[in-house]
């Protein structure tokens, strides 16, 4: 028997299971190319991709492109079409606009997979920052920490057929 301040047990907390989405492959994990939604190149890196980094085709986040989605696990070819679970989102904030980037893998992320990428996202920040200021586009850049799959998904709107690409040049 339990009372009021002593709070579940985890076995008994039923813990939602995570979205699944369609993510498709724009920058194979180990690639220093960095493609857009076309498939040309925007630039070449000076460090390879640490993950499978791509798009949900049926949502548009905030800044007005495609939901970014990042597949942790190994390398997969470019164009590829996953369905994978959404275990959480990083929100970056990219010249002032809100970015958030799907965390997605077969199975739940450990805690140092985690880690990493948060951490790579806060270096990733202060290197888009830069490159902003060298190419002279203002704004704000920062990581600003994880919220849920389910947030992200709800912030973004669904992408109508008359999309035709983002509304701002990166």
């Amino acid at each position: 028997m339990t009372d009021a301040n002593t709070p579940p047990s985890p076995a008994r907390i039923d813990a939602p299971e995570p979205p699944e989405i369609d993510v498709v492959i724009e920058v194979p994990r180990g690639s220093f190319l960095k493609r857009g939604v076309t498939g040309h190149i925007d630039f070449v890196a000076p460090l390879p991709c640490p993950f499978n980094y791509g798009a949900v085709p049926d949502y548009l986040g905030l800044e007005g492109d495609l939901l970014d989605a990042l597949v942790l696990g190994p390398r997969l070819p470019l164009g590829t079409r996953i369905r994978v679970k959404a275990w959480g989102a990083i929100t970056l904030t990219d010249r002032g606009m809100v970015d958030d980037k799907l965390v997605c893998s077969v199975q739940a992320p450990t805690p140092a997979e985690k880690d990493f990428v948060l951490r790579f996202f806060h270096f990733y920040a202060k290197c888009k920052g830069i490159l902003n200021f060298l190419r002279r586009r203002p704004g704000r850049n920062a990581c600003e920490g994880w919220l849920t799959a389910a947030q992200a998904i709800a912030r973004a709107r669904p992408r109508q057929d008359s999309w035709q690409g983002p509304p701002v040049k990166y």
